[in-house]
């Protein structure tokens, strides 16, 4: 499966093409690289809390963190847990360049969305991919939250920017960290460019895994400074509480 182009050949258009599932290899059962078996066994994320998303026993609930200090975005909209197979298609994704996968997890992203909307969750105005800072970018050679903006895009047919959000600091990787030294890494990080017109627009950030929340808060209360009318956030995946 071609991802570029060449000179002398089209794009290789995957939705008109015979696919094979890219988790088992079986023939797929429709338009998308992967098969109803496999589908069914992702980690579906259930039971969750109805602002951040953060796994729980049941639905319908707020977790105790939104309830004690409500989040600066409405709601965030993910299909999945992190958690196998998901967490090793997004790290290949990521960080092995494998962008077929992310463009199967977006497809499928976009799928959750629009039965999202179905439900009454707003359309929004824009599509704002979380910003990678420039070394981070140049080390990885994408931003993985660019790519899923750009194929959210076309496929909910709304509109993007990939420039309106700057990452201006260039914090170190927040993956092993806690939550409060995430906030603190967070601080000033991110600043809106010149010319970026929010106000009175409906936003929804893009980016692939939701761990703390402390990017997506940062971001939200950025937004919500330049006049936003509402900020969600849609995501591949979102981690449990530690231990859980």
């Amino acid at each position: 499966m071609r991802c570029q182009p060449s000179k002398s050949n089209q794009v290789y258009n995957w939705l008109k093409n015979k696919q094979h599932c890219l988790l088992c290899d079986e023939a797929a059962d429709g338009a998308l690289a992967i098969c109803t078996s496999c589908e069914a066994e992702l980690p579906w994320l259930g039971g969750h809390c109805q602002v951040c998303a953060l796994p729980l026993p049941s639905h319908g609930l707020v977790c105790g963190a939104c309830l004690k200090k409500p989040p600066s975005f409405s709601r965030v909209e993910v299909p999945w847990r992190y958690a196998f197979p998901i967490d090793s298609l997004i790290t290949r994704f990521k960080h092995q360049a494998r962008w077929p996968l992310g463009r199967l997890l977006g497809e499928l992203l976009s799928q959750h969305l629009l039965h999202a909307f179905d439900e009454g969750l707003p359309r929004p105005d824009l599509l704002l991919p979380v910003p990678l800072a420039s070394r981070r970018q140049r080390q990885r050679g994408f931003n993985q939250a660019t790519m899923l903006g750009q194929w959210l895009s076309t496929s909910l047919q709304l509109p993007w920017q990939d420039a309106w959000l700057q990452r201006i600091i260039d914090t170190p990787a927040q993956q092993q960290l806690d939550a409060a030294t995430r906030k603190r890494n967070l601080r000033k990080a991110f600043a809106l460019a010149p010319g970026s017109a929010i106000s009175g627009l409906q936003i929804a950030l893009v980016d692939d895994v939701l761990t703390t929340g402390a990017t997506a808060e940062s971001l939200a209360r950025l937004l919500n400074k330049a006049g936003a009318a509402r900020v969600d956030v849609y995501c591949l995946a979102r981690t449990p509480k530690p231990g859980d």
